[in-house]
């Protein structure tokens, strides 16, 4: 039978059937030959590691702080009197013993006048005394009964009476020098004046115990400051004479200088429950001024030598674990157990070993059991990231 259109149109189209079931068996064979597990293993990913290593660690506690001058006094007058002169003025540099102002005190003037002509005729009469003396007693050697006794005795005592008469004009003498010299007022040290209380013409009361006399001058040692903060008790036992502790000065854009612990009083107040303790800072340049508010960095919790890694290769959902590389270069859950942690790095006190390399960054990246390659950082890079 001659085959008609319709038979010859069913063989093409079965032709082409089998033609695009061919096609699609070829394509998916490719699908699966680079989607296989066998491809999978032969591209291991790259992971960023870490070696464990020993650290010194610590903690970092910011206190605030308030600069004071390293001596501050008001200057009082010994002495009642008139300002005569005022050589100083607040914002001055003076240096110890520096004239900084005197006194006017007519009085105390003349009672120094009176004490120097009394001395003078002291010193008269104990000369005639103690010539009248010497002669009698040469006499009396020379002669033993050409002069009465009695009368050598009596020349003495004059003598002796007048020798302590020139003695205690000199006493009066000394003591009214002190009084006028308590009328100059100098530095007590090197300085700078930061109060001027009295002007030239004021009356000034003498500054004694049991008064509220008005001061003239203030001077504060502004070359050396004094840094004082108070260190709560769960600290002290990490403070020491010596100890470098970091300062940031706000007020002068924040900067900052390292400073040396000279001080703390060893004793814990009952009602803030924190020990005073000071650092001295040396001011040459005059740049940090009492007042100043700072912030002292005081390093506390030390761990010397301990075993650490970053903060990044733990994890701490329920327990802290990390992901170590193991010798196989396969990647292996290990629990570990933490002491101090800081904002950088843990302490590791079990479960790791000095050399073991751990895995830092995304860990939902990377599964337990699976083989990796290692990239390892350094610190060095890792607090550069």
């Amino acid at each position: 039978m001659k085959p008609t259109k319709l038979d010859n149109f069913i063989v093409l189209f079965a032709l082409a059937a089998i033609l695009l079931a061919v096609a699609g068996g070829l394509a998916w064979r490719r699908r699966a030959g680079a989607e296989s597990p066998l491809s999978v293993a032969e591209t291991a990913p790259t992971v960023a590691v870490v070696r464990v290593a020993r650290a010194d660690l610590f903690l970092e506690v910011r206190i605030p702080a308030e600069f004071r001058a390293y001596e501050q006094v008001d200057l009082h007058a010994k002495v009642s009197g008139y300002v005569k002169e005022m050589k100083v003025d607040f914002g001055d540099r003076v240096k110890a013993g520096q004239l900084l102002a005197t006194l006017e005190i007519p009085e105390l003037q003349a009672d120094l006048s009176n004490a120097q002509a009394a001395e003078k005729r002291a010193v008269a009469d104990y000369t005639d005394a103690h010539l009248a003396y010497t002669r009698l007693l040469a006499v009396n050697t020379s002669h033993p009964n050409l002069v009465a006794q009695q009368d050598v005795d009596a020349a003495e005592a004059k003598d002796l009476g007048t020798e302590a008469s020139v003695a205690a004009a000199r006493a009066g003498i000394t003591k009214y020098q002190a009084w006028v010299d308590y009328s100059q007022i100098t530095a007590p040290f090197d300085g700078v004046i930061t109060m001027r209380y009295a002007d030239p013409g004021a009356f000034i009361e003498a500054g004694t115990a049991g008064t509220a006399a008005k001061s003239l001058l203030q001077i504060s040692d502004n070359y050396l400051l004094r840094l004082d903060f108070p260190v709560s008790v769960a600290y002290v036992q990490d403070i020491h004479v010596g100890d470098t502790v970091a300062v940031r000065v706000e007020s002068l854009g924040g900067e900052s200088f390292n400073g040396v612990i000279t001080r703390f009083t060893d004793q814990v107040d009952e009602d803030t429950r924190t020990m005073m303790t000071e650092i001295q800072v040396t001011n040459q340049s005059l740049r940090l001024l009492p007042g100043m508010y700072t912030q002292v960095v005081l390093k506390v919790g030390r761990r010397p030598q301990v075993l650490a890694v970053p903060t990044q290769a733990v994890v701490n959902d329920k327990s802290p674990t990390v992901l170590l590389v193991n010798a196989s270069q396969e990647l292996e859950e290990r629990p570990v157990k933490l002491g101090l942690e800081t904002p950088d790095q843990c302490e590791i006190l079990e479960g790791l070993q000095a050399g073991d390399l751990v895995v830092i960054g995304n860990h939902s990246e990377v599964r337990a059991g699976q083989k990796v390659e290692t990239q390892l950082i350094t610190p060095a890079s890792l607090n550069a990231r």
